[in-house]
């Protein structure tokens, strides 16, 4: 209990939390250490904050293995034929590109190597140098050079521009080794963002994606992040692109839920209005994420991170049973917006999900009350 009220604690200084502690008709208020009135996540079977898996926004059983296999052996192998093996249109392959992406910049970040040590992630250079033609190793490649450009540099310095000029050309090679697959041009939309392509350029690039493979959600979040005011474009342009991929997203298409991730990314620093989060724009987006997560399959690689930002937005709404409703379906695993925006994600979460427990306890809801 004394995380919870630390936890608990924190959010109150929040500007962006404050609201919710300011609430009357739902009788929130905070109770010391250890009283019996004091909400605890544990009753709800949600894991402790140390066991979340920050890595991730689901479970991909097959993903941790091969991962645990990759970083155990250091040999590539696994992984290479874990891609080979991964539907090339989909979103669980793009996942999949940036999780080893990932795992590898983490793993150098951690052994930068020196005189006498390896450096870490030495499996994906030699995934490249034994396989030069293998179509996942460029792609894993070209995406660890984009993180590692933004994780290492900063944005229009001379190293962030260098590497991400070899992020572009690997891009390029990666393309090349598989005509037909979308994730080249996916990863160098973040390329086009960090160096500055003309909108031109941009949409010429974005043409392609959608010649292969026009519904997929990976690609358009990353296409929203540089129509954003904060890149290259604005408010409007960004709430217009948005709109225009919800309104074409065919039935069961988590599209319809990217006006919200929109709303998300134009989000004040500081926000004074309390009744901003049932303000007419937050309500539309959250609804229609709503409606995309239950006409979304079961199965759909990208439901948690649409369940996760819906966590988000229906706590600061102060939708305690709404927001219970997604906690449970995404709970242990927090590698998604908005929690990977913080140094600590899972901490995060866990304010957020500490929240939503006390207000729908606050509100009758109970354990037994609520449907998994």
């Amino acid at each position: 209990m004394q995380i919870l009220w630390v936890l608990m604690a924190l959010a109150m200084f929040s500007m962006v939390l404050l609201p919710v502690f300011r609430r009357r008709r739902s009788g929130i208020q905070l109770v010391t250490p250890g009283d019996p009135d004091a909400a605890d996540p544990a009753n709800y079977g949600f894991l402790r904050q140390e066991e979340l898996d920050i890595r991730m926004p689901g479970p991909d059983a097959d993903l941790l293995n091969v991962l645990d296999v990759v970083q155990r052996t250091q040999d590539y192998r696994a992984a290479s034929q874990l891609l080979a093996g991964t539907e090339t249109e989909g979103e669980t392959r793009w996942q999949r590109v940036q999780a080893f992406a990932g795992a590898a910049a983490l793993e150098l970040q951690q052994r930068p190597g020196g005189v006498s040590e390896t450096p870490g992630g030495q499996w994906l250079r030699v995934w490249r140098a034994e396989a030069p033609k293998d179509a996942g190793g460029a792609a894993v490649h070209a995406e660890f050079l984009v993180q590692q450009a933004w994780r290492t540099s900063t944005p229009g310095s001379d190293d962030f521009r260098i590497i991400m000029e070899e992020a572009r050309s690997a891009c390029g090679d990666a393309a090349l080794l598989s005509p037909g697959d979308p994730i080249p041009y996916i990863i160098e939309l973040s390329v086009a963002r960090g160096l500055g392509y003309s909108q031109p350029e941009f949409e010429k690039l974005w043409l392609k994606i959608l010649d292969r493979s026009p519904s997929h959600m990976g690609a358009h979040l990353a296409a929203l992040h540089y129509w954003c005011e904060k890149w290259h474009g604005s408010r409007e342009t960004a709430y217009a692109f948005a709109e225009a991929a919800a309104a074409r997203a065919p039935q069961g298409s988590l599209l319809a839920a990217m006006p919200l991730f929109a709303v998300f990314e134009h989000l004040p620093e500081v926000n004074l209005v309390r009744s901003f989060y049932q303000s007419e724009v937050v309500t539309k987006a959250v609804h229609g994420a709503l409606y995309a997560v239950h006409a979304a399959r079961p199965d759909d690689p990208m439901l948690a991170h649409v369940r996760h930002l819906l966590v988000c937005f229906l706590v600061r709404g102060e939708r305690w049973s709404e927001a219970m409703d997604q906690l449970v379906r995404v709970d242990g695993h927090v590698g998604a917006l908005p929690w990977t925006l913080s140094p600590d994600p899972a901490s995060d979460y866990a304010i957020y999900r500490a929240l939503a427990v006390a207000g729908y306890e606050a509100n009758g809801g109970s354990p037994a009350t609520l449907s998994h």
